[in-house]
């Protein structure tokens, strides 16, 4: 048997276990691998080499984090079908007049909301409004973006639903005990670290960093694309486009070719046969495109150069970021098929709100690069859609019809809280019952409900519930606690400490919903064997892998923000360090407060 052999302290299966969450982390750190497939490849070799049974593997899926997050994508379906997130967004923010009035009328409903409807979901629905205040107020976007996803982050602290690995920690938690835990169990300490938090971004706000919009790159110059006609009699007739040297051009690429039927080529293929009276749209630094009408022998069109506030009937501009773990980053456009497959043709980039120059096509993509990108006339949802995890849009300008639905869906809201903070259900059972309330009620159509769902999350998080059962199971959770103890002495306050300091030093790099399920088991062991009260040290870890403010991929709502921002990645350190200290030194005496140990 593998679990005979024992090396340093841990038998085979505790190693491949090891080696495995280890792998993970450093995957999602390092690499730019989707976090669910890091998650479920390292499942699969946990599952393989027998480290967990087919049993154990599967039941991770049907965890309670799993089927609440599942409840609550079908709830937040029908909250935003039925209008009631966009009446929120109209009504709850209001009209600053300055940017400290500014700061305290967005961190403060942000925190709410977040609390109530989950922090991410917040932040992406708050993105455009704050844009729009940040041009009133002539500030830069990053001014106000950071407060709100700090704010959508300290408010998610408040209760189970607000952020992904508070369930997680309550699943874990009901599956070692029995005793699920309250919607608002952490309402008390959560809320004493928000007032702080608010308040700290609102003295230091000079720390927040000033960054250039990436859309005023794009609105400061009118050179994006332009249109050169070719003559009849011209010697590229006949020939591709790449024969006739009219494919990659010096400071532009061609993005779509316009036929005198009316016919729109677009992406261009290399090989298209160019035709007299072909209208060619290039993008790129235009004074240099237009030498192509001296050397190729190109006639002038009489369209408009387009900018990005002209919108054509037919086609039209758009802007989007590159997510963190998008496919597309280290690559350039050229090398992969993103506009053909979604029928849309890059027409600049921008970086840290600066435009990038050279040919669009042949720029290699970051994280949080802007892309100003012509698209087609079909539907912003299906686009957005088609893109998601790649690219995301944020100028969707989608506005739900308000009725009777929309006060139906927001009742069924506050039922839900209701019934579970009365502890007349259980978490799981009432958000079940509201998602089949919308349904049945018609506030969410049942064939546009998938397109809400994240599937990604929830394969994470039924991986993550398994990692810790194999923690727990292979004899790591019971070693490692041993070893700190050893280290730390059995004063449960500093044991505590240190345990919440290395978890949220993780969570700052990594997923916190992965560092939640790895350090869970580990805590608990740690409690049990120090003859502790195991709520503070499941309440310590709860709030303490959630503080990551200081690093742009330590939190889902942070890498939202990145890219309309234009930040850089050291700009969530300079405030982000100190909010880091301070919260988790406070959340440690809060918890030891409020929960007894013994």
């Amino acid at each position: 048997m593998l679990s005979e052999f024992i090396f340093l302290g841990f038998s085979i299966e505790a190693w491949i276990t090891l080696l495995t969450v280890v792998s993970i982390f450093v995957v999602m750190a390092r690499s730019r691998i989707p976090a669910e497939v890091a998650f479920l490849g390292a499942l699969t070799v946990l599952l393989v080499t027998g480290v967990v049974s087919e049993e154990e593997g599967m039941a991770g899926f049907g965890s309670e984090p799993v089927v609440i997050h599942a409840a609550f994508f079908v709830i937040i379906a029908g909250l935003m079908q039925t209008g009631v997130l966009y009446w929120l967004t109209k009504n709850v923010l209001g009209d600053p007049k300055n940017y400290n009035n500014a700061l305290l009328r967005l961190m403060v409903p942000t925190s709410i909301l977040a609390a109530l409807l989950n922090s991410v979901n917040v932040v992406a629905l708050f993105i455009d409004a704050v844009k729009i205040w940040a041009r009133k107020l002539n500030i830069s976007p990053s001014k106000l973006l950071l407060p709100l996803s700090y704010a959508a982050t300290l408010g998610g602290m408040c209760t189970l639903l607000g952020n992904s690995s508070n369930l997680v920690v309550a699943g874990l938690y009901l599956n070692k005990t029995g005793q699920s835990m309250n919607l608002f169990e952490p309402l008390l300490p959560g809320l004493v670290l928000t007032v702080v938090g608010v308040l700290m971004v609102m003295m230091l706000q000079h720390y927040i960093p000033s960054r250039r919009s990436a859309e005023q790159s794009f609105e400061t110059t009118s050179d994006y694309t332009v249109e050169l006609l070719v003559p009849t009699d011209n010697p590229a007739v006949g020939e591709t486009v790449e024969e006739a040297g009219l494919y990659s051009v010096k400071g532009g690429s061609l993005v779509e070719i316009v036929r005198f039927d009316r016919e729109i080529i677009m992406p261009v293929p290399k090989d298209e046969w160019v035709l007299g009276g072909d209208r060619l749209i290039y993008a790129g630094q235009i004074n240099e495109i237009l030498e192509l009408k001296r050397t190729h022998g190109l006639a002038a069109a009489d369209h408009h150069v387009w900018s990005i506030n002209d919108i054509d009937t037919k086609r039209k501009m758009r802007t989007a970021y590159v997510d963190f773990g998008s496919s597309l980053i280290g690559r350039s456009m050229a090398q992969c098929h993103f506009e053909q497959k979604n029928n849309v043709a890059l027409v600049a980039v921008a970086r840290q709100g600066y435009r990038v120059d050279g040919q669009p096509r042949e720029i290699k993509l970051e994280a949080g690069d802007t892309l100003l990108l012509e698209c087609p006339p079909k539907g912003d949802r299906l686009l957005e859609q088609e893109t998601r995890h790649t690219v995301t849009f944020f100028d969707s300008h989608f506005v739900p019809h308000l009725g009777k639905k929309t006060i139906t869906s927001a009742i069924i809201l506050v039922l839900m809280f209701l019934i579970s903070s009365l502890h007349l259900m259980p978490l799981m059972a009432s958000t079940m019952m509201a998602a089949g309330l919308m349904m049945l009620l018609g506030c969410c159509r049942i064939t546009g409900v998938t397109k809400y769902i994240e599937w990604e999350l929830l394969l994470i998080l039924g991986a993550t519930v398994v990692f810790s059962v194999a923690i727990t199971k292979t004899g790591i959770a019971d070693n490692i606690a041993n070893q700190v103890l050893q280290l730390c002495g059995r004063n449960p306050y500093v044991v505590m400490a240190v345990m919440c300091l290395l978890a949220s030093l993780v969570s700052e790099f990594v997923s916190d919903v992965g560092s939640s399920a790895v350090f869970f088991p580990i805590m608990f062991q740690q409690a049990d064997l120090l003859g502790c009260n195991p709520m503070p040290f499941v309440m310590s870890l709860m709030l303490s892998v959630t503080i990551s403010f200081a690093s742009p991929i330590g939190s889902n709502t942070h890498m939202l923000i990145y890219g309309p921002g234009s930040f850089k990645f050291t700009d969530f350190a300079r405030l982000g360090i100190v909010m880091h200290i301070v919260l988790l030194a406070l959340a440690l005496i809060l918890v030891n407060i409020i929960y007894p140990l013994y």
